[in-house]
């Protein structure tokens, strides 16, 4: 697990720029660093810099950036890839020849063999820029389900990339202008979904996508696409439960054993729910040793999840480890919050998931965590809300034409948010109606829409299928997987997640949705998983979230900052809130325990820490 930086220029840097980007990321990469500069035919700029985090083949032939011979290709890469055994082999055969035993040497010499097509033979997570001095062109390229993340910037002379933003911003020939067309959808979901970012002419590749710049001008190509592969998969579901339940776990456990590969120490995040403890379960399993297991639990006994994980981790035979925190822990992380998450994100579970990354680097360099589970089978509490939408959406519609558009209003917030939903292209999106209705008050400046336009092209009529693809499509690497890369390598901790090998993501589609979503029971196929690897009595219960109490630290630890970001004066300064409306949900927060206004409040809170920092300090 790395980090990775560069650019392309027609103007005339020193050397010494593409050393301040790259140290920019030195937490991600702290065993090793490097850079490269070359100029082109006509003389421009070509920077690459890696930072190191050593997981595989811990030499110094692992060193980046990496070049060939000839044709000379330069790689830096950030990740894994969990079958370059397989292919290195293939290209042995081939006639190629290798001087190290590490993944990034197979994935350049697979370019070299392949070009662009190479990404679709690996298995891993990743994220990589490619300088090909015989064509010129400067490639990026991103895994299939955005697990590693990669951003870019571009203007008429210069071309520049990172793992974050922060190098970007490093960069001289960055214009730090803000996009302010993207608040509705940060102020809507908490993060900014890609390929878009908070400043204009930046972007993150998108997953399952490459970028190639050539001769001044940046062209996004698909390798790899979540429609088409549902669509594949319709055409060959399983015929019984049985049958599918077997390839799943046969796959699961596949992905499991190629993630416990490596050169340091393998752990497991383990809270005690059906997924991580499929996934700890199968590790288990698959080692002759007690896998290090991490867990922090809530000095609050209602937030606490660790009692669950402890009995789990006993059940299987684990080497536990937990940690219970109180609320000053959370608290002392804020001011790192814009440090490391350098785009808004108003995810609360960001601090505790740090803390637990912080707990496992004390022992482990590698963790496996259980992300994907609810996107893959239906796991959200929300989804019972579609499910319910979707037979009352009749209703709905009789009722929005009898005028429920108006005196609707009077009824509760999803329940008024049916009524509204009649635009085909969002029918899975209601229930951000709340906060969307929030957006006209609240925004000075005109913005795009809050909900995704993509779920138009998703090819199914089942609300729950279609919401699964857009959560893949959105949630899952904008903010489940940008939070726990940052989370991670704040501690220099490479996560990897096996639920998502894109295997398993393929085979999921092969899944009919009654095995996954079976009379109300959401996540029915991979619970049946679980309770054959562990006890079910210690896995049936209510789905508890990772996150913090809002509501509480608004009205009190972080109520004089809230005042303070909340100042007439500075917000008509800013220019981008309406102060009178902000008031007023700063009023209804002290009033009621509604959640949209802590949530939108926290919000808030982030992003104007952020801005404090990166943007201008009016306060």
């Amino acid at each position: 697990m790395c980090g990775i930086c560069g650019f392309y220029t027609k103007n005339e840097y020193d050397p010494s720029v593409v050393k301040t980007m790259n140290d920019s990321l030195m937490y991600r990469g702290p065993d090793d660093s490097g850079e490269i500069i070359y100029r082109d035919a006509s003389g421009h700029q070509i920077a690459m810099g890696h930072r190191r985090l050593s997981v595989m083949d811990l030499s110094p032939k692992g060193h980046q950036p990496m070049v060939s011979g000839d044709p000379k290709v330069t790689i830096v890469f950030n990740g894994e890839i969990y079958n370059f055994k397989e292919i290195r082999s293939e290209l042995v055969l081939s006639g190629m020849e290798f001087v190290s035993e590490c993944d990034t040497e197979v994935v350049l010499k697979a370019y070299i063999a392949y070009g662009t097509e190479c990404f679709t033979r690996f298995n891993g997570m990743f994220a990589m820029a490619i300088y090909d001095e015989s064509s010129g062109d400067i490639i990026l390229a991103r895994d299939r389900m955005g697990v590693k993340p990669l951003y870019f910037y571009e203007d008429e002379s210069s071309f520049a990339w990172a793992s974050e933003l922060k190098p970007i911003m490093l960069y001289p020939g960055f214009n730090k202008e803000l996009r302010t067309d993207v608040l509705a959808r940060y102020f809507c979901y908490d993060y900014i979904c890609s390929p878009d970012t908070i400043f204009e002419h930046t972007y993150k590749v998108e997953p399952g996508h490459f970028i190639i710049y050539h001769d001044g001008k940046s062209t996004d190509y698909v390798y790899w696409d979540l429609a088409e592969k549902l669509e594949e998969g319709l055409k060959r579901q399983y015929k019984t439960f049985e049958e599918a339940k077997s390839a799943t776990l046969a796959l699961i456990e596949d992905s499991v054993k190629r993630r416990m590969v490596a050169d340091v120490p393998v752990g497991t995040f383990l809270s005690g729910g059906i997924d991580s403890t499929v996934v700890t379960a199968l590790a288990q399993k698959n080692t002759s040793h007690p896998v290090k297991t991490f867990t922090i639990g809530f000095e609050t006994q209602d937030e606490n999840e660790a009692m669950y994980a402890r009995e789990v981790a006993g059940a299987l035979g684990t080497d536990h480890t937990e940690l219970y925190i109180g609320e000053r822990e959370l608290l002392d992380l804020l001011t790192d919050l814009p440090v490391y998450y350098d785009e808004p994100f108003a995810d609360q579970s960001e601090l505790p998931t740090m803390l637990v990354s912080k707990l496992a680097r004390q022992d482990v360099t590698v963790v496996l965590s259980g992300d994907g589970g609810d996107e893959l089978y239906c796991g959200y509490p929300a989804y019972d809300w579609l499910y319910m939408g979707q037979r009352l959406d009749f209703a709905a519609s009789a009722a929005y034409g009898l005028g429920g558009r108006y005196w609707g209003r009077k009824l509760p917030n999803i329940m008024y948010s049916f009524i509204l939903n009649r635009d085909v292209r969002y029918k899975t999106q209601f229930i951000e109606d709340a906060k969307v209705r929030c957006m006209d008050d609240m925004l000075v400046n005109s913005y795009m829409n809050p909900k995704f336009e993509f779920e138009a092209d998703m090819p199914a009529r089942n609300w729950q299928i279609r919401r699964m693809l857009v959560d893949m499509r959105s949630y899952l690497p904008d903010e489940i997987m940008c939070k726990t890369d940052r989370a991670t390598m704040k501690y220099s901790l490479e996560a990897r997640n096996p639920l998502l090998d894109y295997r398993l993501v393929e085979d999921s589609f092969r899944i009919p949705h009654e095995y996954k979503y079976h009379h109300r029971d959401k996540k029915h196929i991979l619970k049946s998983i679980a309770y054959d690897l562990a006890d079910r009595s210690l896995l049936d219960r209510p789905k508890q979230g990772f996150g913090v109490p809002l509501t509480q630290w608004l009205r009190t630890y972080l109520k004089d900052d809230l005042e303070m970001f909340l100042n007439e004066e500075k917000l008509t300064k800013q220019g981008l809130f309406d102060p009178g409306v902000m008031r007023g949900l700063a009023d209804g927060l002290e009033k009621s325990d509604k959640t949209i206004y802590s949530t939108l409040l926290w919000a808030f809170y982030v992003f104007e820490r952020w801005y404090q920092l990166y943007i201008e300090d009016l306060w």
